[in-house]
């Protein structure tokens, strides 16, 4: 049967209106971005209201112990945190969509409101892209938004020390537009995947969310110095997310077949 995009469409308009009916993943929706925004935007203050203290000399040069003698420790832990924080901000562009697509497959079998979505015409592929959408542009749209506060934010608090905007950096801006959303069809790849496998909606989500820890993992070892980020570092998780997102794209199309699911949920 072919693709009908306004079919697929038509799935993704009533994921969305579920959505907006949803108050409580609205509010989860909402909790990780503003810690994503606030937090760096508090340690980079730190750094600007305490640019000569003795102690953060001592950590720019375990990071870099040829940081000349007359360069600004503060300015060097800014741009660094700058630098290891877009690794957690890709958590975002993945948890979300885990949490919206989890409940658009497996939240609709605990609904029964699947049912009447299998006895319709729309094919697994046209599943697929309308669930995907579902989830997929609002973690765009909020990870977007949430880069905008996040610039605006840093570049205010930043502004007393070093006299020019920071943000966006080619970085973040690469990052944020091309990397994200490879990253947010993972996430929703992985959630409708084990969504189409579970029968609940929380447990869809929790084991969905285990594969956030490895990436939380790569910024830890930035953090503890063991591994240097920069543009071709998260160019290339962006290469790799990018294979696994055309494999995870095959295997939903292959599991959200109609008499697949009816089969195992029916």
């Amino acid at each position: 049967m072919a693709f009908r995009p306004r079919r697929a469409l038509a799935v993704f308009w009533k994921d969305f209106l579920d959505l907006r009916k949803n108050v409580g993943l609205l509010v989860s929706m909402a909790v990780l971005p503003t810690v994503m925004v606030a937090v760096p935007i508090i340690v980079v203050w730190t750094y600007v209201n305490t640019p000569n203290q003795a102690d953060l000399r001592s950590v720019a040069q375990f990071y870099d112990p040829s940081l000349p003698l007359g360069a600004s420790a503060a300015r060097f832990l800014i741009d660094k945190t700058l630098t290891d924080w877009f690794g957690l901000f890709l958590v975002m562009p993945i948890f979300v969509p885990i949490l919206i697509a989890s409940q658009s497959v497996a939240g609709e079998k605990e609904r029964r409101t699947l049912e009447p979505l299998l006895a319709s015409p729309v094919t697994a592929a046209e599943l697929v892209a309308g669930k995907s959408l579902a989830s997929l542009v609002p973690a765009v749209v909020i990870t977007w938004v949430a880069f905008i506060l996040f610039c605006v934010g840093v570049d205010l608090v930043a502004w007393p020390l070093v006299q020019g905007p920071l943000m966006p950096n080619a970085l973040w801006t690469f990052g944020v537009l091309v990397i994200a959303p490879l990253f947010a069809f993972f996430g929703n790849g992985v959630a409708v995947l084990i969504s189409a496998r579970v029968s609940e909606a929380r447990m869809a989500q929790q084991i969905s969310a285990l594969v956030v820890l490895p990436l939380v993992g790569m910024v830890g070892g930035q953090v503890a110095g063991v591994l240097k980020a920069g543009f071709m570092y998260y160019a290339l998780q962006g290469a790799v997310v990018l294979v696994l997102d055309v494999v995870l794209l095959w295997a939903s199309i292959r599991l959200l077949d109609r008499e697949r699911l009816v089969s195992r949920w029916g």
